[in-house]
């Protein structure tokens, strides 16, 4: 039932307990309050007192320590993430709408269309109660997108477990991907990409990202601010609830010792259904010009919408709790404050345009309450049962909390790690065509490197019917406008070997092998967006690592001309001793890449589809291997330095995809990264069931490599090109004026992948190898 106008919801507490109020903070300076078991160090705590003159009530405290968590205020990573924007060129805002700093960033596509994509992580939270912490994931970013005035149109995950034989991996893989795909179907958007990778610096800190892609025209953006004097505020979808009172903000927050959460609130709980009206109503609301802006109610909850509203505003907020519909009435007013119960947004809205804004959450059946109003007083003041419980300038809370300057410095265990590069120099190389024919079907059957399908087949990839690519495509491409076929392309990447490696080049390359991936579809990569998944801020090791995978993403971003509209920052993914090589996970910079296709129609599969097909190599191999899938898979070895990024091979050969595509020259194409080229042509041939053979003479030859490294080398800015013989002699030119390297390897056709000379790998023992791993691991779909 949607409570109307002039009626408030029916208040179910008869007693009124005894209050924290303002004027019992400004009375009682001694009370002891417990800030330290909120998240807030003793400094914290005082710097509050300080700002507000007086102690906190109950309800403040309980404000502040939620906004002022690192999930919410990144107090850590601030001064750092500030070179996103410092690096931003006039060039690079070309296509750029809305950038950084609002609930997503959103980039101009052409003919009066853009689109808003964002990736988040909800880690902590998956760890404990993976199935609804995985699904929540999915809802918050889908809010997100919501909030910008765009309707979803598709989803990605991006997943790391811990290793795949320890006991607890298949609890939390099977409650993950259960609630990801469970709550993306539910919504009915197609789930397009995204990755799965199994690790055991994971295994107490499995990483849960998950991104969406929306669609709008330009006029439609809508940003959240509460603005105009006598406005009303809006708390409209699911009722509050005791699930997830300050879930993501304080488990994200801590560390987890012992595999046990430090703090064990209870994590959110999703209901699709109701953010599928949501959905519907939100952009109906839109549409109908009765909204002034929308805030989605995330990590904090009401905390974050009212104090985020009321700052960006240009005046004050004053809210009522009595009026805030409850799922438990036994709530207290910091509960409310701090739940995180999903499926809620809140709104600014005019008064004479409350009715038709009532009227349209009610044909949807949208529970809805007016709980506050905008005003002059340049406060956010929060009343229950009649009494003042918060008084407080909300940019304090929301935007100017504490912005820390972390010592950091590079690990002890840095030096001999870079400097153990036996993986390239020691250790044992397979030599006959027998000994790389086992290593290359033992690479595709392991984990990493083994088909998805037992995941992906979870998920919808292919409702709306506007999906032109998905996995296990490079890349998912979406169309936006079915008169035009104008549409988009999407990946993301990440390698937490070559990031433990190097920091620096890891953020780099997984940028690269994100523009790489859009680009091999023949898309023109625009813009970014990130999920930075690191350690605990308070260790200088892990602090370094940040802050060099930061730099080094901010400098690629802006050699390949790319911006980053938008991102998440995950930290204190960590249980081991501070200071330890293995204190943390890998460090896990996910790079989503968005580019433009003017039609979906031609974006290039990664598998060829028919005989008789030139292969094209694009790119140059070198003698790489440390932190490659064959020392891991082979030897369990990392150590050493990660592939060079060379960005300006990288624009120069997406350049070359791009027209390509254009000119209709190009049939397919497959980048190449993890497992090499062997592992590329497995996976191509294996797409629509079409063999190859291919010679490595030419490769060997030009690059001066052996056999194995041309095979198993992860030599970046690399892609393997099928083209119609009669273009193979237009494709070649056109590569070579791009700059880019390029040789004929073979042909496509037969039921084998033959590496002549080498050995050959019939594709139904291929399949078989690559398609059994993780349906033997983990049992059948569910």
């Amino acid at each position: 039932m949607t409570a109307p106008a002039s009626q408030a919801p029916s208040r179910t507490t008869p007693a009124v307990p005894r209050l924290d109020t303002v004027e019992t903070a400004a009375a009682t300076p001694d009370e002891v309050q417990p800030y330290g078991e909120l998240g807030l160090k003793e400094d914290e705590y005082q710097r509050i007192k300080d700002i507000l003159g007086r102690r906190p009530t109950a309800a403040e405290l309980a404000m502040y320590s939620v906004m002022w968590s690192e999930h919410c205020s990144y107090k850590s990573s601030k001064v750092h993430l500030s070179k996103f924007g410092e690096k931003v060129t006039d060039e690079m805002k070309e296509h750029l709408l809305v950038g950084i700093g609002e609930n997503a960033g959103v980039v101009d596509i052409g003919d009066g269309w853009a689109v808003t994509f964002k990736v988040e992580s909800h880690n902590h939270p998956s760890f404990v109660e993976p199935y609804q912490g995985a699904a929540t994931g999915v809802g918050g970013i889908v809010r997100d997108i919501i909030s910008m005035g765009a309707r979803p149109v598709a989803v990605m995950d991006q997943l790391r477990f811990g290793d795949v034989n320890h006991p607890d991996t298949a609890r939390v893989v099977h409650g993950v991907v259960s609630g990801v795909g469970g709550y993306g179907n539910s919504l009915g958007l197609p789930n397009i990409g995204g990755e799965l990778v199994f690790d055991g610096s994971y295994q107490g800190n499995p990483l849960v990202n998950a991104l969406c892609l929306g669609v709008l025209r330009h006029e439609d953006i809508h940003l959240a601010n509460a603005t105009g004097l006598g406005n009303k505020v809006v708390l409209f979808g699911a009722r509050t609830g005791g699930d997830g009172i300050g879930g993501a903000s304080i488990l994200a927050s801590e560390t987890f010792e012992d595999g046990v959460p430090a703090k064990r609130p209870s994590v959110q709980v999703g209901d699709p259904f109701m953010e599928k009206v949501l959905i519907e109503c939100c952009l109906e609301l839109f549409q109908a010009k009765v909204v002034e802006g929308i805030q989605d109610l995330g990590a904090a909850g009401i905390s974050c919408a009212t104090s985020e509203l009321a700052s960006n505003g240009d005046g004050g907020m004053h809210v009522d709790l009595d009026d805030v519909l409850l799922r438990d009435p036994t709530l207290n007013a910091g509960e409310i404050l701090m739940s995180e119960s999903q499926e809620r947004m809140m709104a600014v809205v005019r008064p004479d345009q409350l009715d038709a804004f009532l009227a349209i959450t009610g044909k949807w059946e949208v529970e809805t309450a007016v709980i506050g109003e905008v005003n002059d007083s340049g406060r956010l003041t929060i009343d229950h049962h009649g009494q003042r419980i918060v008084d407080v300038d909300p940019k304090t809370v929301a935007h100017e909390g504490p912005v820390y300057h972390r010592p950091y410095a590079r690990p002890e265990w840095q030096d001999a790690l870079q400097a153990d590069s036996t993986a390239a120099a020691g250790l044992a190389r397979p030599a006959s065509g027998e000994e790389l024919r086992e290593t290359a079907l033992t690479l595709l059957a392991s984990p990493n490197l083994a088909s998805k399908a037992w995941v992906t087949d979870q998920y919808d990839r292919f409702v709306q019917g506007n999906t032109a690519l998905a996995q296990p495509d490079d890349s998912g491409v979406i169309r936006v406008d079915e008169t035009t076929g104008l549409g988009v392309a999407l990946a993301t990447d990440a390698n937490g070997r070559y990031g433990k490696l190097d920091p620096r080049t890891g953020a780099a390359l997984a940028l690269a092998e994100a523009y790489r991936n859009v680009a091999t579809s023949g898309a023109e990569p625009l813009a970014v967006t990130d999920c930075l998944n690191f350690g605990s801020p308070e260790h200088p090791d892990s602090m370094w690592q940040l802050v060099e995978a930061i730099e080094g993403l901010a400098d690629a971003c802006q050699e390949l001309g790319v911006p980053v509209t938008g991102g998440n920052v995950s930290l204190y993914n960590g249980t081991g001793e501070p200071g330890q090589i293995d204190s943390s996970i890998h460090p896990t910079p996910v790079v989503g890449v968005l580019g433009v296709l003017d039609d979906v129609s031609t974006s290039l599969s990664s598998g060829w589809r028919t005989e008789g097909l030139s292969l094209l190599l694009l790119g140059t191999t070198r003698d790489e291997l440390d932190g490659s899938a064959w020392a891991d898979v082979v030897h369990s070895h990392l150590g050493g330095l990660p592939p060079r990024v060379d960005l300006a091979a990288e624009k120069a050969l997406a350049s070359a995809l791009v027209e390509a595509r254009k000119t209709g020259l190009a049939a397919a194409a497959h980048d190449l990264s993890e497992g090499g080229l062997v592992q590329a042509l497995l996976e191509a041939s294996l797409r629509f069931g079409v063999g190859a053979s291919v010679a490595l003479e030419g490769v060997t030859g030009r690059d001066k490599v052996d056999p194995f490294v041309a095979l198993f080398a992860e030599s970046t800015g690399r892609v393997i090109v099928a083209v119609d013989p009669e273009h193979e002699g237009e494709l070649t030119h056109l590569a070579e004026d791009a700059g880019v390297p390029v040789l004929r390897l073979g042909t496509t056709g037969g039921d084998a992948v033959v590496i002549e000379g080498q050995f050959e790998i019939p594709l139904s023992e291929a399949r078989e190898a690559h398609e059994a791993t993780l349906p033997r691991i983990f049992g059948i779909c569910r």
